[in-house]
């Protein structure tokens, strides 16, 4: 079944109702004028009034299940996607975050709102136009023909309304992303006094995205104008023909005698012809924003063709002569390297650098000098010191790594790693958090991006800090478990634990 054509069908009952109104309308009307009692039209007046009632709700809450429903596994993906998996071009994190909520709440928004009202705008005024035919086929054809010059002013709207939806999209991502980066670099901002200058630059680039948002509204603007003005064309125009055509008075002679009935009757529903369309036109902003959207975040979820080069299984890390400056900072030089399996400690004092080496190793940070060997993506997991939490239980966040993993096997990790406690205490993998991760104490933060590093089953772990934060016993529980894993992973840890750094096979001080 087409994409929001359940829901439409519901806004085409909802013409039902609204024909079931006017004949009753007319039809009691007519029984007042004949001295009748106008009960029949009184009910079928209420049952249409009903009828419209239920079918608005029904169509509405029916769009926003069927929305969320076809959206869940495009989000599920690009979530993937952007958390690990190869992409086809380099995202920067701003952009990232825009596209992974922005643009995935544009495209479900507009599933909800304009694939319904398409399917009700495609069929809805047809309808109308047949209902009215039954009492004046004039009147039908008068509604017709105000459609086609309609449609036409409709179509040169939407092609200027495509452009600038697509214009505001990337104003939007460019925002993003200039705020993420001038607040990652804060302090060397604060540090070279460049506040001023970047306050000037954050303000032109909002001013960048008003302007744009501007230029959509004042398209939509135009388009609700087109359609109001043709919407109350037609109902005049139906109006003058009724009139003059009980009056006896047309200039010119047609094929039909209407009566009173039939003129109210046809009079009563002639605003319903453009009503389908002034609910298109409400989601037309949809319509701009979910289509350029998704000309964003389909190419990211497609299946990536096999790179050449890359190779069919890890094989380990060579780091030769790594330098990484930034103005008034330089970390290294750093050589090392790291076969299939064993495990390589960084230390050194605090703000040596020792995190901003595994992040050059996992190609988060360019390196200014020397070289990383290529590694892909899928060969990495990160336990960092903080690890990223998305609002959702602890079994969402954990099932980050590996959204197909079992329960038993999240427990499993969760076991290795000592969250044994915390589950037993805190309601099990179904315990909430927030993005804060808040209730949780800093050694088990680290533990949880421990057990999701284990859970990726990824050859190679990047471990920063894992035993700070814990108790003696946790931390000689996470030392041992480390030692065991370096029989098969290959582990670069970050760390100021001499424990731990005594069973690595290389330490390398910064």
């Amino acid at each position: 079944m087409r994409k929001g054509s359940r829901a439409g069908g519901f806004w085409l009952l909802d013409i039902g109702g609204a024909a079931a109104f006017a004949w009753g309308l007319a039809a009691a009307v007519s029984a007042l004028t004949d001295g009748s009692t106008p009960l029949t039209g009184i009910l079928a007046m209420l049952g249409g009034g009903g009828i419209r009632a239920l079918s608005g709700f029904a169509a509405q809450s029916l769009a926003i299940r069927e929305a969320q429903r076809s959206v869940a596994p495009l989000r599920a993906r690009l979530h993937r996607r952007l958390l690990g998996e190869p992409l086809p071009r380099a995202i920067p994190i701003g952009e990232s975050a825009a596209i992974a909520i922005d643009h995935v709440d544009r495209i479900e928004a507009h599933a909800a709102r304009f694939l319904p009202v398409r399917y009700a705008a495609a069929m809805g005024p047809l309808l109308v136009a047949g209902c009215v035919a039954l009492a004046s086929p004039i009147a039908a054809a008068i509604l017709i023909g105000t459609l086609i010059p309609f449609i036409l002013g409709m179509i040169l709207a939407g092609t200027m309304a495509r452009r600038a939806a697509d214009a505001q999209l990337r104003a939007l991502e460019q925002l993003s992303e200039l705020f993420v980066e001038r607040l990652r670099s804060l302090a060397m901002i604060r540090h070279f006094g460049a506040g001023e200058r970047i306050t000037r630059q954050i303000g032109a680039a909002t001013s960048g995205v008003a302007t744009r948002t501007l230029a959509v509204l004042r398209i939509a603007f135009l388009s609700s104008a087109v359609l109001e003005f043709f919407a109350a064309l037609s109902v005049a125009l139906v109006a003058v023909y009724c009139g003059f055509s009980l009056l006896g008075i047309l200039p010119f002679p047609v094929p039909e005698t209407l009566t009173f009935r039939e003129a109210l009757f046809a009079l009563a529903l002639a605003p319903e012809f453009y009503l389908p369309m002034r609910r298109l036109a409400a989601a037309y902003h949809e319509k701009q924003l979910g289509e350029a959207a998704h000309a964003v975040v389909d190419p990211l979820c497609a299946p990536l063709p096999a790179l050449a080069g890359t190779p069919a299984s890890f094989s380990g890390i060579e780091v030769a002569g790594l330098v990484i400056a930034w103005p008034g900072a330089r970390i290294g030089p750093v050589s090392f390297s790291l076969g299939k399996t064993g495990m390589v400690a960084l230390t050194g004092p605090t703000g040596s650098g020792k995190t901003s080496v595994l992040a050059a190793c996992a190609g988060q940070v360019a390196a200014s000098e020397g070289s990383v060997s290529a590694i892909a993506g899928p060969d990495i997991a990160w336990a960092a010191q903080r690890p990223l939490v998305v609002p959702g239980t602890l079994r969402d966040n954990l099932a980050l790594a590996r959204p197909d993993a079992r329960d038993a096997e999240i427990l499993e990790v969760c076991h290795r790693v000592g969250l044994d406690p915390l589950l037993a205490a805190r309601g099990g993998l179904d315990l909430p958090l927030d993005h804060r991760a808040a209730g949780l104490s800093g050694g088990e933060l680290r533990r949880l991006g421990l057990a999701r590093a284990l859970l990726s089953h990824r050859p190679l772990l990047l471990c920063d800090e894992p035993t700070a934060d814990l108790d003696a016993a946790s931390a000689a529980q996470i030392t041992a478990l480390l030692k065991e894993l370096a029989k098969t992973h290959a582990i670069l840890v970050v760390t100021h634990d001499m424990a731990l750094t005594a069973h690595a096979q290389t330490e390398v001080r910064l």
